[in-house]
């Protein structure tokens, strides 16, 4: 390291000091208050750390459920429910209390999340003031339990082709709810197995022997701790974790409920047997419905990068204690951090991380603004629930990575189920299916960067969107795109006119976004190129766009990623000057060159990225690196996991 020191100080850079209470403020924003209130709950029942693998199945989900009722009586997981029924009143203080609460196990996480955000969440926006008063205050205390029954075994992503069938039955009143087969049993419901008295169940609604679509339902499933009549419910077993939550199978055998269980907040049937809607289309109405269901892949997105957080945390402090191997000294063995492949496996994951944190943070004030009705329109909930798509899919595969990554970095201990890696490494694989899976989220991201958003976007199924692109010219297509407007307008901050790329300083800002938002044009236009061209020679819209998709979940891909560097580069140029602004610089440009260097062949082929450039970019990574290096210890700190979260003694200490 002594040579690192003198050649860095040899090229006049200074190593920033960082004040990790002031960043801790930084990191935790506006919601510093909630995200402490869920660290102390977290510390006072950390026990359930070690009882997740001391207790049984059983003994183990009555804790969990134990634990969601007491820190819901703190406040902590009601707060995005209206003031009026005992909640907080406030969307993005709730989204910033689950993503905190993922420094914790993690079945406690998905069980507050299925409890509070499935399942009331579907009673709050799909329903209306008979709902609210019947069920939100008991369900805000924990004290009503229920489960979001919308999966089914043959329907998993496709929700408008759910086989759960509720027929109107006008001379009593009553829907009538059956399950249509095995394929349509709801499945890895959580809360079902065990401890759900309510279920919202979506089902086809018949009325008069129209078809409506898809429509959510209240249905009793237990009354008493026993399970109704007409209703079977069967446990999922062991998972490969999670085993805190209960999921379980549904079926429903003619199950009636009343009228007044439709949530009924855009579509209901009258007492004579009428369907009406204040939204006509049918697409239109589904989507709308699902919209309002946008805040649980905003959650699991935050909880996916809170869960990396702990691994990472967990595996800098490993490699600054241990040591391995003669390197540099003739009397020590040299610590892991400071060789360079270990700083090459995990700073940059570092950098990723603090990019999906500030990614995260613009995708929950979105969400606030759009449900707190600050900025409530059609193009603003399309914006929404592309970027919570995107954030989502991007920020739960890096959890998987980097947990797995900090795994192999501890080495044999890392192994040990003492040492958390386990239980993140079991608990964490999920999140990149649940919520919509990440290849599916992506397409809908693709879906609305080549119709721009259209007004039509609803209305738009996989051929529909196949028509309207053909429709255009790509041209057209290009210029709609922000990604268009911004690579033309950061051309004329960059040296060199057309040769920006081969001008401009690597850790210019500028160059970094202008490279990203060129890769995101020529993909987009690239894709447009290939459907057009598909359709003009004739051949079905559907054989067109599958033979397209690897391109395009590329382009959403690429697009996510451009937008997560601005979510950076923008916080950063917000920070008052000092160590802190330095650190959050070095951070941003090894996750804007790591970026570029992983997609090196592309942007090589696409003749942006010279050899000698490309080179350049390598030896720039491991330079940030180096000098990120005596920061790591600080920069995991100032997330503010709290040290009994690290459940770690053979890493930690």
């Amino acid at each position: 390291m002594a040579t690192d020191k003198t050649s860095a100080a040899a090229s006049g850079y200074v190593q920033p000091e960082v004040d990790v209470r002031a960043l801790t403020e930084v990191l935790d924003g506006e919601y510093a208050g909630i995200r402490d209130l869920v660290r102390t709950n977290l510390v006072t029942h950390a026990s359930v750390l070690e009882e997740a693998d001391e207790l049984g199945v059983d003994a183990y989900r009555e804790r969990v459920r134990e634990l969601v009722v007491d820190m819901a009586a703190t406040g902590q997981t009601g707060m995005g429910f209206p003031a009026e029924y005992g909640g907080g009143g406030d969307v993005g203080a709730s989204i910033a209390a689950f993503e905190t609460l993922a420094f914790g196990d993690l079945s406690v996480l998905v069980k507050v999340g299925v409890q509070f955000g499935l399942f009331g969440g579907a009673i709050l926006h799909l329903g209306t003031g008979r709902h609210h008063d019947a069920y939100l205050p008991d369900l805000i205390t924990g004290e009503l339990m229920g489960c979001f029954a919308m999966t089914e075994t043959g329907h998993g992503s496709n929700v408008q082709a759910l086989g759960t069938l509720a027929v109107y039955d006008a001379g009593t009143q009553e829907f009538v709810i059956t399950t249509d087969g095995d394929q349509a049993r709801k499945d890895y419901i959580g809360n079902a197995a065990r401890h759900a008295e309510l279920a919202v169940v979506f089902a086809q609604l018949e009325v008069d022997g129209t078809a409506e679509g898809v429509h959510a339902f209240v249905v009793p499933i237990r009354s008493g701790g026993e399970v109704v009549p007409g209703v079977q419910i069967e446990d999922d077993g062991r998972k490969m974790g999670l085993n805190g939550v209960d999921n379980g199978r549904i079926r429903f055998d003619g199950v009636r409920v009343p009228r007044e269980a439709l949530l009924n907040r855009f579509a209901d049937v009258t007492v004579e047997g009428v369907y009406e809607s204040s939204i006509e289309n049918p697409d239109r109405r589904f989507f709308t419905m699902l919209g309002t269901l946008v805040q649980g892949r905003v959650s699991v997105g935050g909880a996916g990068v809170n869960a990396a957080k702990v691994a990472l945390a967990i595996a800098t402090k490993y490699a600054v204690r241990r040591r391995q191997f003669d390197a540099a000294s003739d009397t020590e063995e040299q610590l892991l951090l400071d060789y360079g492949l270990h700083q090459r496996r995990l700073l940059p994951l570092l950098a990723r991380t603090y990019a999906l944190h500030f990614a995260q943070d613009v995708v929950r004030t979105q969400l606030h603004e759009v449900f707190s009705g600050i900025e409530d329109d059609a193009q603003a909930r399309r914006l929404l629930e592309s970027r919570a798509a995107g954030t989502k899919a991007l920020g739960t595969w890096h959890a998987t990575r980097v947990v797995q990554e900090c795994r192999e970095a501890c080495g044999g201990a890392g192994y040990l189920a003492v040492n958390r890696f386990a239980a993140l490494k079991s608990d964490s694989d999920i999140f990149t299916t649940f919520e919509g899976d990440n290849h599916v989220l992506l397409q809908l991201v693709a879906k609305g960067l080549l119709t721009h958003y259209a007004s039509e976007f609803e209305d738009l199924d996989q051929l529909g969107m196949v028509r309207h692109v053909t429709g255009l010219a790509v041209e057209t297509v290009i210029e709609k795109t922000s990604a268009h407007k911004l690579l033309e307008r950061v051309r004329d901050l960059l040296p060199g006119g057309d040769e920006w790329d081969q001008e401009a300083g690597l850790l210019d800002s500028e160059y970094q976004l202008a490279m990203l938002r060129y890769r995101e044009e020529h993909m987009l236009a690239g894709v447009a190129r290939r459907l057009k061209r598909g359709i003009d020679q004739k051949r079905n819209a559907g054989v067109v766009f599958s033979q397209v998709q690897d391109h395009v979940i590329a382009v959403a891909h690429a697009h996510v990623e451009r937008l997560v560097l601005e979510a950076f580069v923008d916080k950063v140029r917000t920070q008052p000057e000092g160590g802190n602004k330095v650190a959050l610089g070095l951070l941003c440009d090894l996750f804007a060159l790591s970026t570029i260097e992983a997609d090196r062949a592309w942007f090589m082929e696409h003749g942006r990225l010279t050899v000698q450039r490309s080179k350049a970019i390598s030896r720039e990574v491991n330079d940030l690196c180096r000098k990120v290096r005596p920061l790591a210890v600080d920069l995991v700190d100032a997330w503010g996991i709290p040290p009994e979260m690290l459940r770690a003694p053979d890493l930690v200490g």
